[in-house]
């Protein structure tokens, strides 16, 4: 069976992602699709708009076969961890990766892949670097000096396009891309009929609108009566924490080099709110997503260390009878993930620890034990167990 995997989040599952998914069921009708999708936060820091099983259902009835959780140390990792771990979990046993990108030429994207892995860059990016820019402008600046139009690299999905290709060429797998135009603007906050961007679905559902007119009719029943989160629900519990943290504390975040960290010390000891404590300390040199995400991780109790070190396991979601066989034959070549139900291991307490979290940014509150307690969705036949 030829296996497609879509490292995906979901947040939320849109009719953009349900196109995505009918295109590689009709390209591959006899196949397997495997998501592997961010957990309860997502990589922009944020915390996810409503729970990954919820999501992880929406996905099985939307088409998916698999649901497997992207680890949460990938999860918060920059756009090259992200891509990295998600292609580490998945190449071992798909045929396939799929994913969207502004640019759907699989041939610019690879050699933008190859261009940002070679030794001519690594020169160029520090010299970049060193005049105070951030990353991304320094990224591409440093492509133009090469020769290369860097032009693409200003868009999101582009950007995780390019990563994807630089994980599979750089631990030499035998993934191959899959790349499908992503039309639509990922920015947008009012959103596109045809194609939405799941930015605008999230404040239509935050504001109590229609959103239901964006969202694939499969995904409806899942996703209508579940609790939504945000950032602004649980602003006091990260202050808290961001509050009582010690030095110490603070100089093990991830995301805290050339004393960034330190900023972030001195701003969450005197500012009220965390918008303020962002403001206080972001600078030119450092995109807001990267603060998003290092307060998150210290909200998490996430090190850079932690961050550092590989996923002992991923954990599966939901499936379906596809999704079942794919399980099976995946663990009896042994090219499966180690997965992690009942496992035995000290990650299993900051997967703990984030799903107890999670329901703190609930807007109707949340006991805690939700990790300990979920159930994986099975839709057997069409039917649930």
């Amino acid at each position: 069976m030829k296996i497609t995997g879509i490292i995906c989040e979901y947040n939320p599952l849109h009719l953009g992602h349900k196109k995505q998914l009918d295109i590689v069921r009709k390209e591959n009708p006899d196949g397997g699709i495997v998501c592997l999708m961010s957990g309860n936060f997502v990589q922009r820091g944020m915390p996810a708009i409503v729970g990954k099983m919820v999501r992880a259902e929406a996905a099985v009835n939307c088409g998916a076969d698999l649901v497997l959780e992207l680890p949460v140390t990938y999860v918060l990792s920059s756009a090259e961890g992200f891509a990295k771990g998600g292609v580490k979990i998945l190449a071992p046993f798909c045929d396939h990766l799929c994913f969207g990108a502004e640019t759907g030429n699989k041939d610019t994207l690879m050699a933008l892949a190859k261009a940002l892995l070679s030794e001519d860059f690594s020169g160029h990016l520090k010299a970049e670097l060193e005049k105070g820019v951030s990353f991304p402008v320094a990224r591409q600046k440093a492509l133009e000096n090469m020769g290369l139009d860097a032009s693409l690299l200003s868009l999101p999905n582009n950007i995780l396009a390019v990563e994807y290709c630089k994980a599979i060429l750089s631990a030499g797998h035998d993934l191959e891309p899959m790349v499908i135009t992503r039309e639509g603007n990922y920015h947008d906050n009012t959103p596109d009929t045809e194609n939405p961007s799941a930015t605008s679905i999230r404040k239509l559902m935050r504001d109590g609108l229609d959103w239901k007119s964006y969202i694939p009719v499969e995904a409806i029943p899942t996703l209508e009566h579940t609790p939504l989160h945000h950032i602004q629900h649980g602003e006091r519990a990260i202050l808290s924490k961001l509050r009582t943290m010690t030095d110490a504390e603070f100089a093990a975040l991830p995301y805290g080099s050339e004393g960034l960290w330190r900023k972030l010390m001195h701003s969450a000891r005197k500012e009220s709110t965390l918008e303020a404590v962002l403001e206080a300390t972001k600078s030119k040199r450092y995109t807001r997503t990267r603060l998003d995400r290092m307060v998150l991780c210290a909200f998490l109790g996430i090190t850079q260390e932690m961050l550092d070190s590989p996923a002992p396991y991923v954990r599966v979601l939901a499936f379906n009878d596809k999704g079942r066989q794919i399980l099976k034959e995946a663990r009896k070549f042994g090219n499966f993930p180690n997965i992690g139900e009942n496992q035995e291991h000290a990650y299993q307490a900051l997967e703990d620890r984030c799903g107890d979290l999670y329901g703190l940014f609930s807007k109707v509150p949340e006991a805690p034990g939700a990790e300990q307690n979920h159930r994986v969705y099975y839709k057997k036949n069409g039917e649930v167990e």
